[in-house]
Parts: structure tokens; C-alpha cells; sequence
């Protein structure tokens, strides 16, 4: 069964652009849960403009399913991750100015650099992904480094399945097939939404996991939380 990690940062975002605490992130990440939400997704970047490096130590003790940290492992990050130790750490490598993530790694070019870093968070007992596109030489790559999951980067799926073209599928539905005959799990993120989860669900071999934030929190402003938390888990199951 894939489980649905549900990513707060625009819930962040919305309580930083008037300052105070409202809405309360804690308080969401808790609903989330009740609702049936079976992980909870932050994703830090370095100048804070959503998630706070205080934000992943505070619901450290609110999350008791699946606690997922996303980001880019520069030092920093590195020492929260330790520090914080979540379930899983999901390395994406986007650039300190990136409005979101929009590339997954050169599991090649960043080999050596990618086994060091999963080699620490291994050793402290938590589980690593890489944030990677569909390509076979990069999902080799990722095997390669010791990486125990892939985290799937969907975009492009997301854009080519909204003007109909179903065939985008594919590249996915190979790479998770081959990432696990290599050993690796297999989870997936970015712009899925209630209009494309099923489909790709149903088409992903051994898709454990789905980490879904903006388009979650967008439909939610419409439909509700809870509403669209089960609506997401209906289509997943």
C-alpha cells in the first residue's frame, strides 16, 4: 500500500506572512494525523521562508507516523537531520534561491558526496531517499550510493498527463521497476494532485510512499482538510 506524507510548508508559509502563529503548524501537522495522514513532509531551506530549522525540532514530538525531511544536504542541514533524526531524509539538490525543487540528482557526477552523507544518516538509524528524475543511468547511479529509496521527481508527469498525453507514464513506471530490481524503494513527489494521484498509482510498481504538499494544501482552501486528506488515501488504496 502507498502511504500519503503530507508536506506542511505552505501551511508555514501562510503563518509567516503575517508573523505570530496562526495558523499552528504543531496543531496542523496533529489534524493531519487524526485525519488519517500517514506522514508528515517538511522541507527547510536555508533562508526559512516557510519551514524554520525550529519548526523540525518542535514536530519532532508531534509526529508519531512517519516524520520525512526534505532538503539539500549542506552542513547545516546535515547537523538538524542528526539532531533531529526523523524516519526517513529525502537529499534534494536545489539551490538556495529555488522557488521549489526542479531537478533531481546526477547520482554519477555526486556519487562519492551522496555515499558519505547517506553513510552518516544510515549509521543514526535513519532511512535515506534521493530526490531523482526518471532516467536509468541516474537511477544505477542512486543504487549505487547505498541510497535505501528513490523519491520519484514528477513534474513532468504532472504537466504532460494534464494536456492527456497518458504515455508520460512510462519513464516512471520503468524506473520504478528497475530501481526495484536494484534493491531500492520507491516513493515519488511533486505537483501530484487529486486529478492525477490514481492514475499514477496504479501504473507505479511497489510506490511506497507519496509526499504531497501544494496542490494537497490548495485543494484543501476548496474542499476541506480532512475531506481531501481521505480523498487522497481513498485514491491510494
Amino acid at each position: 500500500m502507498t502511504k500519503l506524507s503530507v508536506n506542511v510548508n505552505k501551511i508555514a508559509t501562510l503563518r509567516n506572512s503575517r508573523g505570530g502563529n496562526t495558523p499552528n503548524l504543531l496543531q496542523v501537522a496533529k489534524d493531519i494525523q487524526s485525519f488519517g495522514g500517514e506522514g508528515i513532509t517538511i522541507h527547510p531551506r536555508p533562508d526559512e521562508r516557510h519551514i524554520r530549522y525550529q519548526d523540525a525540532y518542535d514536530l519532532k514530538p508531534v509526529v508519531y507516523t512517519e516524520y520525512n525531511i526534505e532538503g539539500n544536504p549542506v552542513p547545516k542541514f546535515v547537523d538538524l537531520v542528526l539532531a533531529v533524526k526523523p524516519t526517513q531524509v529525502t537529499l534534494v539538490p536545489d539551490a538556495e534561491d529555488a522557488i521549489t525543487s526542479n531537478a533531481g540528482w546526477d547520482t554519477k557526477k555526486h556519487k562519492s558526496f551522496l555515499q558519505e552523507v547517506i553513510s552518516e544518516f544510515k549509521q543514526n538509524g535513519i532511512r535515506t531517499s534521493i530526490f531523482i528524475d526518471p532516467v536509468k543511468d541516474m537511477i544505477e547511479g542512486a543504487a549505487e550510493t547505498n541510497a535505501d529509496r528513490i523519491e520519484l521527481y514528477t513534474e513532468e508527469f504532472a504537466s504532460e498527463y494534464t494536456k492527456g498525453n497518458e504515455k508520460a507514464i512510462i519513464p516512471y513506471s520503468d524506473s520504478a521497476q528497475l530501481a526495484i530490481d536494484l534493491g531500492l524503494g520507491v516513493n515519488a513527489g511533486h505537483d501530484l494532485s487529486l486529478d492525477n494521484i490514481k492514475f499514477f498509482r496504479d501504473n507505479i510498481s511497489g510506490l511506497l510512499e507519496v509526499s504531497i504538499g501544494h496542490a494537497l494544501i490548495s485543494e484543501s482552501i476548496y474542499l476541506g482538510l480532512e475531506n481531501v486528506v481521505n480523498m487522497y488515501l481513498h485514491r491510494l488504496k
